[in-house]
């Protein structure tokens, strides 16, 4: 684990389905429940819909963090969506631990509409747990690059590869 600055406060993509998880934020924000506000929300007809693609390409275009919210297991509205959602995350986990940026950045958290405290709970759980892993590597990664671009001289000339 990285030792973050206390100044970091981490970018979070959240996707959930417009049943439990839709309800589950409603019944939060009707009860007044406080959650950390770094969380993007992204609407899903069911997590089910869930797919590689989106929680990897969420970590390409800057979040430090990923979850899914889904349907209690076996009480899904499309039947077994959210065991499809969560078989298509344990694949993404496998990338990212890959690649190196790490699974344990991506989750998912089961709830009904009415649990708007386990709704609130997953928002600080993911945010503490980012803050304690830190930025997103591809972030730190991309920063490097600028760095090291901006440190070039423009008068200089630089050698390149010419194809045969």
């Amino acid at each position: 684990m990285s030792n973050p600055s206390n100044s970091f406060e981490p970018e979070i993509t959240a996707f959930y389905c417009i049943y439990c998880g839709d309800m589950a934020a409603d019944t939060a924000g009707a009860l007044s429940l406080q959650y950390p506000a770094n969380v993007k929300f992204v609407r899903m007809p069911c997590t089910g819909k869930t797919d590689v693609r989106y929680l990897l390409e969420a970590f390409e275009q800057g979040a430090d963090g990923v979850y899914v919210v889904a349907c209690p297991i076996g009480n899904c509205h499309h039947v077994r969506g959210n065991e499809r959602g969560l078989a298509r995350l344990q694949r993404a986990k496998k990338i990212l631990d890959e690649i190196g940026i790490g699974g344990d950045r991506l989750d998912m958290f089961f709830m009904s509409g009415s649990q708007a405290n386990v709704y609130a709970n997953a928002a600080k759980t993911m945010t503490e747990r980012i803050r304690q892993l830190g930025p997103n590597p591809l972030k730190l990664a991309e920063e490097n690059a600028k760095q090291q671009t901006a440190n070039l001289d423009p008068d200089e000339e630089l050698p390149y590869r010419v194809r045969k």
